[in-house]
């Protein structure tokens, strides 16, 4: 690979209580290029998108997915203020494919618009779901709570 240049993915999430999903989503993120970098949302960016707070806290979360197999590098994401926090970070790390998982709330023709107006040149790929939902965070939870309640 001497001379190639590396191809950096970007992927965003929660990432709270980490389960098959989120493995199965970052891999087949992984291989849309060279390295993988994570964005972990910050405890105040999941509480005003989710409408709660996470499970585990910010460093929690960024520790369990940095010793995930695929991701080269976990970083924390900017406290949520409006959409040019996440273009900032973005914009800092440069990636060449932003991968969407397949629930998220993010408009991939758009978004390639908007970071094609700041001069970034970025491919926005969507990611189909592992076993149709089955894993999901929020369906997770409600399975633990019905299992103590039981």
């Amino acid at each position: 690979m001497r001379g190639e240049r590396a191809v950096r993915v970007m992927a965003f999430g929660a990432f709270d209580v980490l389960h098959p999903g989120h493995v199965f989503f970052l891999s087949k993120a992984r291989r849309l290029g060279s390295e993988l970098f994570v964005v972990v949302a910050r405890d105040s960016t999941v509480e005003k998108l989710k409408g709660r707070k996470p499970v585990f806290d910010e460093k929690a979360r960024l520790t369990l997915v940095q010793a995930l197999k695929p991701v080269s590098r976990a970083v924390l994401g900017n406290e949520v203020e409006g959409e040019s926090d996440f273009l900032e970070i973005v914009k800092k790390f440069k990636p060449a494919v932003v991968a969407l998982g397949y629930d998220q709330a993010v408009n991939a023709r758009i978004l390639k618009k908007t970071l094609g107006k700041l001069g970034l040149k970025v491919k926005v790929v969507r990611l189909s779901p592992f076993k149709q939902n089955r894993f999901k965070s929020s369906l997770v939870k409600k399975l633990v709570k019905f299992s103590e309640s039981a």
